[in-house]
């Protein structure tokens, strides 16, 4: 199983809307994947479940989304010149033996021309860091307001060729 992490908290991002998108063609190629929203994070988690003290609900996270995937796509958006700190408070959150290993492929979403290369860059430092292995294919979504429609959907071509290209890469690897 694949997870697709929407790495951040604010509600109805456009960080949501590509991640179901991108989930929508995995489907179309016929994998199996399952999208963890950051907004279903326990409120409490900076001061709960990240030393340890587990809830049950962020157990049912882990035991969904974490434990059975055996590779993850976390699509970023920018937020100062970064990433979003909800995702770092998340992987601090992780026991670093669950995913060790493990696969991850980066996608960055901005409203400006970055496409989040910066953040990806920093997430790969920290993957690295934890053992996953990073695809060397990072996925860079910039303009992403012009990209989507008033629905949420992407209607350019490029991007859902580049969505596509991206996930066959996923496929092979």
């Amino acid at each position: 199983m694949i997870t697709i992490i929407s790495a951040t908290n604010r509600p109805n991002s456009n960080t949501l809307k590509i991640a179901r998108i991108y989930n929508q063609l995995m489907e179309i190629q016929g994998l199996t994947s399952k999208i963890l929203t950051l907004e279903s994070l326990p409120v409490d988690i900076a001061f709960g479940d990240l030393y340890g003290n587990r809830s049950e609900e962020f157990q049912k996270l882990l035991n969904e989304f974490i434990i059975p995937a055996q590779k993850f796509v976390v699509i970023s958006p920018e937020y100062n010149g970064s990433f979003p700190g909800i995702l770092k408070i998340f992987l601090d959150a992780l026991p670093p033996e669950l995913n060790r290993g493990k696969k991850v492929s980066l996608i960055g979403v901005s409203s400006g021309r970055g496409g989040n290369m910066r953040g990806m860059d920093h997430l790969t430092g920290i993957f690295n860091y934890l053992g996953l292995h990073v695809h060397h294919n990072k996925l860079a979504i910039s303009n992403v307001l012009s990209l989507l429609d008033e629905q949420g959907n992407v209607t350019d071509e490029r991007t859902i060729h580049f969505f596509n290209k991206h996930i066959l890469d996923l496929i092979r690897w």
